[in-house]
């Protein structure tokens, strides 16, 4: 080998490892913090950066991004004197790299016993009910120490979290229990609501349909007498349109007596004292029909034609014929024994349906009978 080749390959291998020396590129989210002669001197930026070969080395390489660390658990007694165990979860981003390497030997370890210690201050002043329902407060304690703290070896704690609190197990058997009890007394509750409601509903139901029916049962009534005091009415203007006389109201009132004992809860039936006065009208009315009977004659007949009624009455017989006068008309003769007949023959069997449902309704009563 030619002696001039050695020292040429040797100066290209000398610059070649200057120039990989001074040649540092720095990926973009890390930070390299040089030291010149072990002092240190600088803090690369993401990029193309020189330094100086053999003086200038990289003491640490640190990731600025925000970054997350999980704690083991750890033992904490509250303030009743029970052992839990907290997990924790810390969110933190380093802000200035040659405190993170040169103000704290291990900055993880730092943050994690300065945790540890925070949560025992905090937790010791409270009691298990108050750390399982105080998640919130205890993070913002916590956050508001951590970055007191860590902002010396510059990082920002951006949030702490409480990740699980574990109580024993006796305690945690307890709360079981309690939380089933819980869940029965609401359950119960609940159940009794319901059947409040469903009954208070009922209530109202049967209210609402109770003043329906009421107010059905008045407004058909209401309707009812309406029309049964138009019908009056327009019998009443009938009758004075007519200008009916006393002679044919007491004929109909004849007429009627019959329906008075069609009811089957009549047990005996009163005949009216009104009857011998009626039939009188009804006997005067065919008497003044005579074209030469005198007063004396009609007022005769019509008080044997009132005896005879009242006794057929008492003693349960048809009511007797009027004789007729020589005088007196065909026509006005029959039709006045017609009616007389027609009274009395109404009048018995009254009473004989009057007394059949009497014996049918009391057997061991004597029968009734109407005066």
């Amino acid at each position: 080998m030619d002696p001039v080749v050695i020292p040429i390959l040797v100066a290209a291998l000398v610059v070649v490892f200057l120039v990989a020396a001074t040649v540092r590129i720095v990926p973009q989210a890390r930070r390299y913090n040089i030291e010149r002669f072990g002092r240190y001197r600088r803090t690369l930026q993401p990029g193309l950066n020189f330094v100086l070969p053999v003086a200038d080395r990289v003491n640490t390489k640190l990731d600025v991004r925000e970054q997350v660390y999980s704690s083991d658990p750890k033992p904490v007694i509250t303030e009743d004197n029970l052992v839990v165990n907290i997990d924790t979860v810390l969110y933190y981003q380093i802000t200035d790299p040659r405190a993170a390497a040169y103000e704290v030997a291990d900055y993880l370890q730092a943050i994690d016993q300065l945790t540890v210690t925070t949560l025992r201050n905090v937790i010791g002043s409270m009691d298990l009910e108050a750390t399982l329902t105080s998640r919130e407060e205890i993070n913002a304690r916590l956050r508001a120490v951590l970055d007191d703290a860590t902002g010396k070896w510059g990082i920002r704690v951006n949030r702490v979290e409480i990740k699980a609190i574990d109580p024993p197990n006796t305690i945690k058997e307890a709360m079981e229990k309690q939380m089933r009890a819980e869940r029965d007394k609401r359950a119960a509750i609940l159940h009794a609501e319901g059947e409040r409601q469903a009954k208070i509903l009922t209530a109202e139901g049967t209210k609402q349909k109770d003043i329906l029916e009421a107010q059905g049962t008045q407004q058909a009534m209401i309707l009812r007498a309406d029309g049964e005091s138009k019908a009056v009415e327009l019998v009443f203007q009938a009758v004075h349109r007519n200008n009916a006389d006393a002679k044919v109201l007491a004929y109909k009132y004849l007429e009627t007596l019959p329906h008075l004992a069609q009811s089957d809860n009549n047990t005996f039936w009163v005949i009216p004292g009104e009857l011998t006065e009626a039939i009188r009208t009804v006997t005067t009315a065919f008497g003044d029909q005579s074209a030469g009977a005198g007063p004396s004659v009609s007022a005769e007949r019509e008080d044997a034609a009132a005896a005879d009624v009242a006794d057929s009455d008492k003693d349960g017989v048809g009511a007797p014929e009027i004789e007729p006068n020589s005088t007196l008309a065909l026509d006005a003769a029959a039709a006045a024994d017609e009616a007389a007949k027609e009274a009395a023959a109404a009048v018995s069997d009254a009473k004989a349906e009057a007394e059949a449902a009497g014996e049918t309704r009391l057997p061991g009563r004597g029968r009734a009978s109407g005066a």
